[in-house]
């Protein structure tokens, strides 16, 4: 994904989907398909979804992963990884992680999510087992810590897309940086003491004609004016983008 947009978009083709990082590879194996997974695995990783419905729609029985190539994984590719197994449940099939990556095997472990991707077959194969990570014999106070890290990721595993389409919307609509857009989403939620996933719905809303509120939309403005002062980002097009169709349901940026 660029750094800048030069040019303002129309929010209904707005694209801002981040690169993906990832690659499979699928073999077939009798009734089962081996799919050898490697890269990063983040929200960038959808743009596989399809590749891995189609091996999933070929395979008789379902697919075997094996996830000791991923060294980064989010939650954004735990979710591909939980649609897959959706979508290989709906026609009577299954997906198991054959093996996986220390990254892999902690994310699994923290969010339950291990134990969703193995069969009674699989856990009594002759196959090499998945890795698991060493014993979790912990002090109390441990516990504690790691279950609030797994209510963060269950909340990121919810939030994180709106939020992120979110930022998009503000990059194409004022011509703003990855970095500056974010930071205007933040300083809005911060000045309207509103959580930022709760101002990325009102600006998803507004794609489709809703009202953003007028708090809301002063401050954003406020501080689109304030990333602008300090921003090295080129911005070019200022008129288009303040007199354009695609401004209509955010405020334009206040003159200087």
């Amino acid at each position: 994904m660029p750094e800048s947009v030069h040019s303002a978009q129309r929010l209904t083709t707005l694209d801002a989907r981040p690169p993906c990082l990832a690659t499979i590879e699928a073999k077939v194996a009798g009734e089962r398909t081996d799919v050898t997974c490697r890269g990063e695995f983040d929200i960038g990783a959808q743009a596989l979804q399809t590749e891995l419905y189609a091996v999933l729609d070929r395979s008789a029985t379902g697919v075997d992963l094996d996830l000791s190539g991923v060294g980064f994984c989010d939650c954004g590719g735990l979710n591909l990884l939980l649609d897959l197994r959706r979508k290989a449940l709906a026609q009577g099939k299954t997906v198991t992680v054959q093996a996986y990556s220390p990254a892999v095997g902690r994310l699994l472990e923290l969010t339950g999510a291990r134990e969703l991707f193995v069969t009674e077959d699989s856990a009594h194969s002759d196959a090499p087992a998945a890795p698991v990570p060493e014993a979790w014999s912990r002090p109390k106070e441990v516990d504690q810590e790691l279950r609030l890290e797994v209510d963060q990721l269950r909340r990121a595993m919810r939030t994180r897309p709106t939020i992120d389409v979110a930022r998009g919307i503000v990059m194409a609509t004022f011509a703003l940086s990855a970095e500056d857009a974010w930071t205007v989403l933040v300083t809005a939620s911060q000045n309207t003491n509103t959580k930022l996933y709760h101002l990325a719905q009102d600006l998803l809303g507004a794609v489709d004609g809703t009202q953003v509120p007028e708090e809301l939309r002063q401050q954003i403005a406020v501080a689109v004016a304030k990333v602008r002062e300090t921003s090295t980002t080129p911005s070019d097009d200022v008129a288009e983008r303040e007199t354009g169709p695609e401004t209509q349901c955010l405020p334009p940026p206040p003159a200087a």
